[in-house]
């Protein structure tokens, strides 16, 4: 059976699946089933979504942290609003110098988990989209440095490239525990992955 026609079919099923279960993008169970084998996002915790737009992520995040949690979601486009009051959504830019404290004024108290499926408009052009998506994972790394509490995690979509080896190191430096996580509803033939940081080191410890 062609692999090709294997792989529009599990876009479909997912697709489908997600019309169906009333999640806003078929992303949404990359994060499923991201957290289910690797729990970074809990009950009672406060996540903040980097590249939220449409909000399928915030509504899977809303799911694992539950009523006492809360979930923030920061798109340069709108999202559609959400009823409950643990969840905020607001239009900001990444690139935003003063991002980061946007971002903290809206938090009830630091974040314990920082997720990121943003990703840049691909032109087709290999290496100018490699590269612009480590530059917003690099960009999401930044803000989680500032935004996260020690201890916390961070999940980030990265393509596979050239420099993605730099940017995983770069990661190391700041967490306990680092791994590449290629979930199945993320396309086989794409090089799309995400990478999953654990247990944000204390400050002084990735500042030296």
């Amino acid at each position: 059976m062609p692999k090709a026609w294997i792989q529009d079919r599990k876009k479909e099923f997912y697709y489908r699946k997600a019309k169906a279960e009333n999640y806003r993008s078929r992303a949404t169970y990359k994060l499923v089933q991201a957290n289910q084998k690797y729990g970074f996002i809990k009950r009672n915790d406060v996540v903040v979504d980097l590249g939220a737009a449409p909000g399928g992520w915030i509504q899977a995040a809303r799911k694992m942290t539950g009523k006492q949690g809360f979930v923030l979601g920061v798109d340069l486009k709108p999202i559609e609003p959400f009823t409950q009051e643990y969840i905020r959504t607001i239009v900001a830019d990444l690139n935003d110098p003063d991002i980061a404290q946007q971002i903290l004024s809206f938090l009830p108290r630091k974040a314990d988990v920082i997720i990121s499926d943003a990703a840049p408009n691909i032109t087709g052009v290999w290496e100018v989209d490699h590269a612009r998506q480590i530059d917003l994972a690099t960009k999401a790394l930044e803000i989680s440095l500032q935004v996260l509490r020690p201890s916390g995690n961070f999940f980030v979509k990265v393509f596979e490239g050239d420099l993605l080896n730099d940017f995983l190191q770069a990661v190391k430096r700041h967490f306990e525990s680092v791994k590449i996580v290629k979930p199945q509803a993320s396309r086989a033939k794409s090089s799309e992955m995400y990478i999953l940081a654990l247990n944000l080191k204390p400050k002084k410890e990735h500042e030296e």
